[in-house]
Parts: structure tokens; C-alpha cells; sequence
């Protein structure tokens, strides 16, 4: 099937021409002389937006994800290294272990209030132990949700708007999702491999900084 970011010149407007093409994966940015054309078919929401340029602050490579599992993962973490450290550290056998409650000493009655407390005491005693497993445990949940975080996490290209909400453009691959540095220079096809330009616009340019290039007034 046909990507709009193939078609993109049926969207220009008339005078308008097309100044730079990188495609990622399904989707990728069209830069033109009046604006910057965006499509996202692989994002949720829109599959397609267009910026004026003036509005463009410019173009970063980023990697996104949950958020809110990383900082949850960080708090848990920490609070399992705490009680872990602490039940490691802390002995409660040796301060209460060796306390022992005859129920036979002391006055009429007392027997069942002695009991009581020789329980607590023994609790007591195992209490760096439970603490000890359950920072194990917050550790192994905050491990997992560090491994959902990374689940999530995507590279993606921003371009970045001046007034309003940036757009984000998913990146697949190491090299931006065509194999060949994820770049489909303008009149692309016999000649796209080896199209000329400025120093660092090759076909292997990072493709922020080709964006970035190609959407500068005074770079072209």
C-alpha cells in the first residue's frame, strides 16, 4: 500500500516545493519550503500533521516510554534497598531473643499478660528477617517495573513546536527504518544514494541533524 508520505506532493500547496523527505518506517517528515509535514500513521491519534515552518523549533532524536513506571520502579527500588539494608544490618535475635517470660514469676493472674509478651518478644525476633524478604521482594517488583519500563521505551523523532504540542515521529531500527540511515532524499529513487548536497547530508546523516539542516532559512 501507498504511504501519504510517498504522496506528499499532492498535499503542497501551489509554489510550494519539497526541500527535504526522511522516512521512518511507515512514517516520516517532509520538509517543504513553507512547511513541515508530519505523518504518523504508526502513533496513536492523527496520522498526519502539518507546521508552518516559522512554528518549528527545531528537531530532536529522543527515546520515550512510561515515565510512570520508571519513577514508581525508583521508589520501590529504594525502599527495597532500605528495608533490606536495615534487616541485614539490624540483629533483633541478639537484642530480644534471649529474653525469656516464665509465666510461673510474678503476681496472681500475671500468667496470661507474660505469655502475651513473650510472643510479641519472640516476633520480635524474627522482625529483620520479614523485613529482610520483604525488601527482597520490593526489589524483584521494582526490577520488573524497570523491565516494563523498557518494554515500553521507543526512540522517536521530535519536532518540536513553538506554541503548541511537539509531534512525535516513532523510529524503527537502528537506522531509522529503510536500512539505508532511514533517509529518502527529495527526487528520490536511482539517485537517492548518491545525492549531493551540503557536507553531512548523505543518505548515513543523522536524521535530526538533516531536518534540522533542511528547516534553517539561512541553510539552504
Amino acid at each position: 500500500m501507498t504511504r501519504w508520505l510517498d504522496r506528499a506532493e499532492e498535499l503542497l500547496y501551489e509554489g510550494e516545493e519539497t526541500v527535504e523527505r526522511v522516512s521512518t518506517g511507515e512514517g516520516g517528515v517532509v520538509v517543504t519550503t513553507h512547511r513541515v509535514l508530519v505523518f504518523t500513521p504508526d502513533a496513536e491519534g492523527s496520522n498526519y500533521e502539518a507546521v508552518e515552518r516559522p512554528n518549528v523549533a527545531g528537531v530532536e532524536r529522543e527515546a520515550t516510554g512510561e515515565r510512570r513506571l520508571l519513577g514508581l520502579a525508583a521508589k520501590v527500588l529504594v525502599v527495597g534497598l532500605a528495608l533490606t539494608g536495615a534487616g541485614l544490618a539490624i540483629d533483633m535475635d541478639s537484642l530480644v531473643g534471649d529474653v525469656s517470660l516464665s509465666s510461673g514469676t510474678g503476681g496472681v493472674g500475671m500468667g496470661g499478660v507474660l505469655a502475651t509478651v513473650q510472643t510479641m518478644l519472640d516476633l520480635l525476633a524474627h522482625l529483620d528477617e520479614v523485613v529482610t524478604v520483604v525488601g527482597a521482594l520490593a526489589l524483584l517488583v521494582g526490577t520488573a517495573l524497570l523491565g516494563a519500563y523498557a518494554y515500553t521505551r521507543r526512540r522517536v523523532l521530535v519536532v518540536e513546536v513553538a506554541g503548541d504540542e511537539d509531534v512525535a515521529v516513532p523510529v524503527s531500527g537502528d537506522d531509522g527504518g529503510d536500512g539505508t540511515g532511514g533517509f529518502v532524499p527529495d527526487g528520490a529513487g536511482n539517485e537517492a544514494a548518491g545525492a549531493g548536497g551540503p557536507s553531512g547530508d548523505g543518505p548515513d546523516a543523522d536524521p535530526a541533524d538533516r531536518l534540522e539542516r533542511a528547516i534553517r532559512p539561512d541553510e539552504r
